[in-house]
């Protein structure tokens, strides 16, 4: 067996390791363990003299292995990794001790954190003793790229890419694209027109040769790894010939059947046949199944818009026989942007919304405000009569331990919006009640204090409850807000005749679903986890899966624009290397002792193992690509034929006993 030659390398870290443990002494005690020929430490090992340390000393004694004591391995073992490799030496064949993280940040005692610190450099040496090379594969990339969700986070994520020529196929569950910001009227704090910053993206997506849209479509069935994922998606029956229609509306407008509209929040009504809004992408009708009385009664009655499509693009046929259609796509890489719900108030009684009908939420107002809007951009009440007083009320279901503890951060910068229109639109006193007021973004407190010179009140304080119980003459026919004025230090009631609650932005109500769909973690307020909160924001644990927009946590437009871009950009550079560097320390199947019981199987939330006949007996097999290494399948194996590489007995044992020995 070949002399086993191990070098150590103990970073000072600044201070961060330095400060509280003495690293020259760590140095010099780990120049005295077994098979270590050369021992050092350096102001900062993962610089790049600190990596010359490394290389040089392959060369110059021959190392065999390496061990790095320094900061968390999550951070840097990759740097050190890719060193040892440069200086020759199989990147599997180096461990890292983590004295920062574990150690120097977590006590006080210098003496103490000395020791400890020698505990988990002698524990590394005695590993990594163990260690043996492992075979670094690639596999290629599939340059196509899935965007899931259409609003302005998939919309800009897919244009990216495909103005990089680069196909791109767009999912969108409803029949067009958009999301909530095409419902908007206006963007803050330079109150742009959302449909006139939005459609000409939207037109582009419809256009583009590189994007293939499949809106009123919901991916079913996602299964591969990174640069080779199969993807199923179900694309659902307008009940129309697509290749016909020309949107023209006329059957839509002799449509006799309505519902409460969706895309309008409520406050209009929609036919069964219909196009959700004017600038819809694709502009294609939609029927809904549900509602369609022909084809509910099997073609018995009404076919209105049969005998006024001058298209021919509705017939009995497509109506009656018209079905899903499941389509199967190769894709590279997939970007996740399925956005948020907002909250429904509801479920506080207190604030009276679905009680009283002048309580409207955040987006019945931008759809009341918007010229094409049920109103024509009029701000009236339920009566039709323009309101007098308005009261905005902050923090509706957010930093609330009762319902969501983060704040949303958009709801001080639209309320304040809304003060603005209702101010534009009205001749109405509008009264803001906030808890604190953030605005954090570029403009954001300007247009805070642009909003307090337009003569808007401001109360700070926590609403108790909205009444139509009044107790004064003004009070009458009105209703009545009851909070407390935390500056004033008295409870007040603001008379009001229509009440706007800024309510929370949630993790949609599908998130668990789609969670499990592209094997994506959650965090406890349901949003997407992402990798690395500050160093890798749009990544997911599942490599090749990236997450954009409010689908990850509430944000703004120009945030969530920025991290579509990000996604694009990962995307872009997946593509553009042409190959990935799959994982070595991943399980290995000892087919010897495997019964083919299938617990791994059940086990693995990466769906890497899979049992499968060869040559007559039911044994596992792994695909490398999508294994994590993370042990679970070892955990449960009943006979000891699952083993993780890298993580062998010996290996782990020897480390363990390194640890618990007393010197």
């Amino acid at each position: 067996m070949e002399e086993v030659k191990i070098g150590v390398y103990v970073c000072h870290c600044g201070l961060n390791i330095a400060g509280t443990v003495d690293v020259e002494e760590v140095a010099k005690y780990a120049a005295t363990l077994p098979s270590v020929v050369v021992s050092r430490d350096y102001r900062y090992m993962c610089s790049d003299p600190g990596q010359d340390l490394i290389k040089n000393d392959i060369k110059e004694y021959g190392l065999n292995r390496a061990v790095v004591a320094s900061c968390s391995p999550r951070m840097h073992e990759l740097t050190f990794r890719n060193a040892c490799q440069e200086g020759g030496l199989n990147p599997y064949l180096y461990e890292h001790a983590n004295i920062r993280e574990h150690c120097s940040w977590v006590h006080d005692d210098k003496k103490i954190n000395t020791e400890k610190a020698k505990d988990l450099v002698r524990a590394a040496v005695r590993r990594v003793y163990h260690h043996e090379p492992l075979e670094v594969k690639e596999a290629p990339v599939n340059p196509n790229v899935l965007v899931v969700g259409g609003g302005i986070a998939g919309i800009q994520a897919a244009l990216d890419i495909a103005n990089g020529e680069k196909r791109v196929y767009l999912v969108e569950r409803e029949p067009s694209i958009g999301g909530h910001m095409i419902q908007l009227d206006r963007t803050f704090p330079t109150l742009d027109c959302s449909e006139c910053i939005l459609t000409p993206k939207m037109a582009d997506v419809g256009h583009h040769p590189f994007i293939e849209l499949l809106a009123y479509s919901e991916v079913e069935e996602v299964s591969g790894s990174i640069g080779q994922f199969k993807v199923k998606v179900r694309k659902k029956a307008r009940h129309i010939d697509e290749s016909k229609c020309v949107g023209c509306g006329i059957c839509e407008e002799k449509c006799p059947w309505k519902v409460p509209s969706e895309f309008e929040m409520g406050l209009a009504m929609r036919k069964a046949i219909y196009i959700p809004f004017a600038q819809a992408i694709p502009n294609l009708v939609t029927v809904d199944p549900d509602l369609c009385v022909y084809i509910q009664s099997n073609g018995k009655k009404c076919g209105a818009c049969i005998k006024f499509c001058e298209a021919k693009a509705i017939t009995p046929e497509t109506l009656l026989n018209q079905t899903d259609q499941i389509i199967e796509l190769e894709v590279g890489s997939i970007i996740v942007a399925t956005g948020y719900d907002q909250f429904d108030p509801s479920v506080i009684p207190q604030y009276g919304y679905g009680k009283y009908d002048n309580v409207l939420t955040g987006l019945q107002f931008e759809r009341m405000t918007c010229a094409a809007g049920p109103t024509g951009g009029k701000v009236l009440l339920k009566d039709g009569r323009e309101p007098e007083s308005v009261t905005i009320i902050h923090c509706v279901g957010s930093r609330d331990q009762n319902y969501h503890e983060y704040c949303s951060r958009v709801c001080c910068m639209y309320g304040l919006k809304y003060a603005h229109l209702i101010k534009e639109f009205t001749k109405a006193d509008v009264y803001e009640f906030y808890i604190d007021m953030r605005c954090f973004g570029e403009g954001y407190e300007e247009f805070y204090k642009r909003l307090s010179e337009e003569g808007v009140n401001f109360i700070r304080g926590k609403v108790a409850k909205v009444t139509d119980q009044a107790v004064t003459e003004e009070e009458k026919g009105r209703l009545i807000v009851v909070a407390e004025d935390t500056l004033l230090g008295r409870l007040i009631r603001v008379p009001a005749d229509m009440v706007i609650l800024c309510a929370a932005l949630e993790a949609r109500a599908d998130a668990d679903k789609v969670a499990s769909l592209f094997t994506l973690n959650r965090r406890a307020d349901g949003f997407f986890l992402e990798r690395h909160v500050k160093l890798d924001p749009v990544a997911t644990p599942t490599d090749g899966v990236f997450i954009a927009g409010c689908c990850e946590g509430p944000r703004d437009i120009p945030d969530t624009v920025a991290q579509a871009e990000a996604t694009a950009a990962k995307a872009l550079s997946l593509i553009s290397k042409g190959k990935i560097t799959l994982e070595s320390a991943i399980a290995n199947v000892d087919e010897t002792r495997c019964l083919g019981c299938g617990r791994c199987e059940e086990i693995c939330t990466f769906h890497a193992p899979k049992v499968i006949s060869k040559n007559g007996v039911m044994v596992s097999e792994i695909n490398e690509t999508l294994c994590k290494g993370c042990g679970a399948c070892a955990v449960v194996c009943p006979t000891g034929a699952m083993l993780i590489r890298h993580y062998k007995p010996e290996q782990i044992l020897n480390q363990v006993a390194a640890l618990t020995e007393v010197l």
